[in-house]
C-alpha cells in the first residue's frame, strides 16, 4: 500500500488534531505556571514550540475558542476516569462511595489540571460576560449526585432527605480540595477521601 500523501485529508485531519492537542497542553501547561491572565498567545506558542502566534490563531478562533477547548479536554479525561473507577458497582450505597472517591483520586492525580479549572473558573469570562461554570453546567453536575442518591431511596439503601441539599453539600465538600490544597499542600488526600466517605455513607444511610 503507498504512503499517504501529506496532501490527503486524513493526513491533514490527523496533522490539525495532533496541533490543536500540542496547544491544548501548552495553553494547560501556561496557565498552570502564570495563571490565565498571563497566558497570552505569546507565552502558549513560546512553552510549544511554535514559530509564530500564527498557528494557534489558525486553530482557534480567539482565546476563548481556545480556553473553550481546554475545558472540554479536561473535562474529557476526568469523564473517562470517573466513568473507569465507577464502573460495574453493584448498588447507590457503592456507587456515592465510588464516586467520592474516584473524583478525590482525580484531583489528587491530576493537580495542574484541576489548577488550571480554578484559574478559569475564577478569571475567564466570554463574549457576553458569562463564566465557564455556570447554572447549567451547575445542574449537570449537582444532577449526577441527586441520581445516585434518587435510585438509593428508591431502592431502600438510602433514609429520605433532600437529594438537593445532600448533593451540593457532597460536591462542595470535594470541589473545595484545590482550594485546600494551596494553603495545606501536605494534605492527605486519601485520607481526606475516606473521611468524606464515611462521613456522607453515614449521613445518608437507613439506619437499621
Amino acid at each position: 500500500m503507498p504512503a499517504k500523501s501529506s496532501a490527503d485529508p486524513e493526513s491533514r485531519s490527523f496533522t490539525a488534531s495532533a496541533r490543536r492537542a500540542q496547544i491544548v497542553a501548552a495553553t494547560i501547561e501556561t496557565i498552570a505556571e502564570l495563571g490565565y491572565r498571563q497566558a497570552s498567545f505569546a507565552r502558549i506558542a513560546e512553552r510549544a514550540g511554535l514559530s509564530s502566534t500564527r498557528l494557534i490563531s489558525y486553530h482557534f478562533a480567539g482565546k476563548n475558542d481556545l480556553i473553550r477547548a481546554v475545558l472540554a479536554d479536561v473535562y474529557t479525561v476526568m469523564g473517562q476516569f470517573m466513568a473507569e473507577r465507577m464502573r460495574d458497582q453493584p448498588d447507590a450505597r457503592s456507587t456515592l462511595r465510588a464516586y467520592i472517591r474516584a473524583l478525590v483520586e482525580f484531583i489528587s492525580a491530576h493537580g495542574t489540571q484541576m489548577q488550571v479549572l480554578m484559574a478559569i473558573f475564577l478569571d475567564f469570562r466570554d463574549q457576553d460576560d458569562s463564566r465557564s461554570y455556570d447554572s447549567d453546567t451547575e445542574r449537570d453536575v449537582l444532577g449526577h449526585v441527586q441520581d445516585i442518591l434518587r435510585a438509593g431511596q428508591r431502592s431502600g439503601e438510602f433514609r429520605a432527605f433532600d437529594t438537593y441539599v445532600m448533593a451540593t453539600t457532597i460536591q462542595r465538600a470535594i470541589d473545595a480540595l484545590p482550594f485546600l490544597l494551596q494553603t495545606r499542600s501536605d494534605l492527605d488526600l486519601d485520607a481526606y477521601g475516606e473521611e468524606l466517605v464515611t462521613l456522607f455513607d453515614l449521613a445518608t444511610r437507613k439506619q437499621t
